[in-house]
């Protein structure tokens, strides 16, 4: 039994909570993870895991076994990245989750810098505005924009995306600019819904203009989950859209959007980096984490509150 091997997959099987789950991301079959947590097992001389054929749960000399478990194999990390010399270039795979705009517009036409810094470093890079789950699919951490509500995660505040309004030449031609936030209830204006992944359903924006408020919901006849494709219908002229600057901008230059209420603001959507608290943040995940502050410092920097 390779006990590096062997205690890698019992942490993995406890944080996925299934044999098969834990095979996957470990890229190993079931009936060798089995075997490993078995083997894990007969060598301690205790039973780590209650299974049953629905569910597998951990014992608690199994779980006090986890918490040491975990930290040992975050500083044998560090101990085999720092093996050469202090100054080794962090190297080794790397799985982000980023949503689809963001990855477009912003990071993907940063990558060769990020490469030239960091050759050794293989980023696998999921795209998408659905929920992830970290531990489940093994992904080292999400770029996500809107409050963190799983407390599970950590998360780190890197930036503030400042929102706009925005409609094509097209649709307001055909259905006219509305003056104000309320006309978007009207039964002829339509905004393109964005299902957000937590909700399953468009949200609100809170609008304001001195001392009046207002939270503008709209109807729609088409409502997606991914930001390009939001993107798509709003210039294809399918209703309202409420869009980052970062992506509206081009659009707005070229003609193609207009923005709407000028004299209105919203509220800034923050964006976070997320991490599990059990994940090592590894020199890998370190300089990703600061590169994506750089990028969102020239992008979309953080709004500190005004003092006092």
């Amino acid at each position: 039994m390779d006990r590096f091997d062997a205690m890698q997959a019992f942490a993995r099987v406890v944080e996925t909570g299934s044999f098969t789950k834990a095979a996957a991301t470990l890229h190993m079959s079931r009936t060798t993870v089995t075997q490993l947590v078995q083997q894990l097992e007969a060598r301690l001389r205790v039973k780590l895991l209650n299974r049953t054929t629905r569910q597998v749960n951990v014992t608690a000399d199994g779980a006090a076994y986890y918490e040491r478990v975990v930290r040992l194999l975050a500083d044998m990390d560090d101990a085999e990245t720092s093996l050469s010399n202090a100054s080794t270039a962090p190297r080794g795979r790397l799985r982000v989750d980023v949503p689809s705009p963001f990855a477009r517009m912003i990071l993907a036409p940063a990558l060769p810098d990020f490469h030239r810094r960091y050759p050794e470093i293989q980023l696998d890079l999921g795209v998408s505005d659905r929920r992830v789950d970290l531990i489940g699919e093994n992904v080292d951490c999400v770029v996500r924009g809107g409050t963190i509500t799983d407390q599970s995660l950590i998360a780190r505040h890197v930036g503030d995306l400042q929102l706009g309004v925005h409609a094509s030449p097209a649709y307001l031609q055909r259905l006219g600019a509305p003056a104000h936030p309320r006309e978007l209830e009207d039964s002829h204006h339509r905004i393109v819904g964005f299902l957000w992944a937590r909700t399953g359903k468009p949200l609100p924006y809170a609008m304001r203009r001195g001392d009046e408020r207002v939270q503008a919901q709209g109807r729609y006849v088409v409502a997606l989950d991914d930001g390009n494709a939001y993107l798509a219908a709003g210039l294809a002229g399918m209703g309202v859209l409420w869009l980052p600057a970062y992506m509206a901008g081009p659009y707005v230059a070229s003609g193609e959007l207009v923005t709407l209420f000028e004299d209105w603001t919203l509220d800034p959507m923050p964006m976070h980096v997320a991490f599990p608290p059990n994940r090592h943040v590894s020199a890998k995940l370190r300089v990703f984490i600061d590169w994506i502050v750089e990028l969102m410092d020239v992008h979309a920097p953080v709004i500190l509150p005004p003092p006092g």
